[in-house]
């Protein structure tokens, strides 16, 4: 399996040999499953919270008296029953996250790889550079590389503050650090494009 190499101005320089161990695994649509939901529910903040009856800022006072007026019996205004009352069974601060195994989360990293190299939608680039932030050449680099308008994960070998600055304002493409990618940030874009350095630290961290 391979993909595009291209050049930082855009330019396809040839071909480039993907890592069989991480993209030539197949993919295992319900390790895939376990791991966006993982994810997705570590990104919930379980702070939703209504009020019950006892925390209502109402009067305890009965509303009216028990018997002789026709109406049901009542005991406070908080009560659910009432408009304004409080919430039964309602939510409360809570924490979603929990884990799967490393074992599993690397085998679901190495099928969305293997599903993106199976649609030929990976390419990598070398000599990428940026001595100030400056989203130009980034935008070039997509248009030359036919990715314009699409949802594009930009991976590098590791942090740089100039290339992220570079690309955060970009429509639709995100950005992304080799040793820190998962499953579902692979999934949600159309386009893997990987620098040199990622795809080497890549095979490096997880073969």
């Amino acid at each position: 399996m391979n993909a595009n190499l291209y050049d930082f101005n855009g330019d396809l320089k040839g071909k480039v040999d993907l890592p069989e161990a991480l993209f030539g695994g197949g993919v295992n649509r319900a390790v895939l499953y376990d791991a966006v939901k993982m994810y997705l529910a570590n990104r919930r903040s379980g702070t939703a919270k209504t009020k019950e009856r006892g925390e209502v800022a109402y009067s305890t006072v009965k509303p009216y008296k028990q018997k002789g007026t026709g109406r049901a019996r009542a005991g406070m205004r908080s009560s659910p029953v009432w408009r304004g009352g409080g919430t039964v069974f309602g939510p409360r601060p809570r924490d979603y996250r929990y884990q799967i195994p490393r074992k599993v989360k690397r085998l679901a990293l190495k099928s969305a790889l293997a599903g993106k190299g199976e649609s030929e939608s990976v390419a990598v680039v070398e000599g990428v550079a940026a001595a100030a932030p400056k989203t130009k050449p980034f935008v070039n680099l997509l248009r030359a590389a036919g990715l314009g308008g699409k949802k594009v994960l930009f991976v590098t070998g590791a942090f740089d503050d100039n290339v992220y600055r570079s690309v955060r304002n970009i429509d639709g493409l995100e950005f992304a650090v080799s040793n820190n990618i998962n499953a579902y940030e692979i999934l949600k874009a159309d386009y893997l494009v990987l620098t040199r350095e990622a795809l080497a630290n890549l095979e490096e961290v997880f073969v």
